[in-house]
């Protein structure tokens, strides 16, 4: 597997020589430029089509937000924000951010991170492999078998699962075993019975993977397993919750109540 080409963008020249700094000390990482503002990012990621940008928020005149807007988020290498101001964060998230770096972060933060981003990249390239392979079998694709000949389906794929560490023990919590999840900054939090169990997924990456016939976003910090769900309260002021089966109440947010109470089998 070829370095995991990066670029890294922010004002201050101490702060992207300590970001170089632990970054040299990864041999699967190369860093391909550095930039000191979003104009010269834009012009980079033209140039060098990096696999991760490290990319700092507040900048004079083009911010790590216009960036993305400019080359347009589905374009985008893999980001991660990088910002001593935590207001972002959830802005962050809403550009498609792999993750949320807050100076100052420890040595051991920035590692995770960065395994973390790897792993994206990887799979990035996996996919873009898969979709050239395709595409290229689909003009040679041999004509349709008759039914007789045809070969049997291929196995269902198991659930998913969800990876959850526990000290130096690795567990597989079931999908369908969530009650509901819950966001905690920049992780969030799975709710499984009486247990509760921390994961480094965004609440968009989470919700990207789940069934919505069976899972349901209530507001932007919380996500419920509609078989969990034994009522719909309204309360005073118009305000909505769902109390699940353990009684444990979460709101619903004004502009998905609609969308909640199908999800639920409550509205027509």
């Amino acid at each position: 597997m070829s370095l995991i080409r990066t670029l890294v963008v922010d004002d201050e020249p101490l702060a992207r020589a300590g970001v170089r700094a632990l970054l040299g000390e990864d041999p699967e990482v190369e860093v391909v430029a550095e930039c000191a503002n979003g104009r010269q990012a834009v012009d980079a990621i033209h140039a060098h089509a990096p696999d991760l940008v490290l990319l700092d928020v507040q900048m004079p005149q083009v911010d790590g937000f216009a960036v993305v807007r400019q080359i347009g988020a589905a374009r985008m290498p893999v980001v991660v924000f990088v910002t001593a101001f935590d207001q972002y964060a959830l802005k962050a998230f809403e550009a498609r951010a792999l993750d949320y770096l807050l100076k100052p972060f420890t040595d051991e933060r920035f590692r995770d991170v960065v395994a973390r981003a790897k792993e994206h990249v990887r799979q990035r390239r996996v996919g873009a492999l898969g979709a050239q392979l395709a595409a290229l079998l689909a003009g040679h694709a041999p004509p349709p078998a008759s039914s007789a000949a045809r070969p049997t389906a291929a196995p269902a794929e198991p659930p998913p699962r969800f990876l959850v560490r526990l000290g130096s023990r690795t567990m597989f919590v079931r999908v369908e075993d969530v009650d509901w999840v819950e966001a905690s900054d920049y992780y969030a939090q799975l709710h499984v019975g009486g247990a509760t169990h921390l994961v480094r997924e965004t609440m968009q990456e989470i919700e990207r993977r789940l069934d919505p016939r069976r899972f349901v976003r209530v507001h932007r910090s919380a996500i419920v397993n509609v078989e969990r769900v034994r009522e719909i309260r309204s309360g005073a002021g118009g305000r909505q919750e769902v109390v699940l089966r353990d009684g444990t109440r979460i709101p619903v947010s004004r502009g998905r109540r609609e969308h909640v109470e199908r999800a639920c089998g409550r509205a027509p």
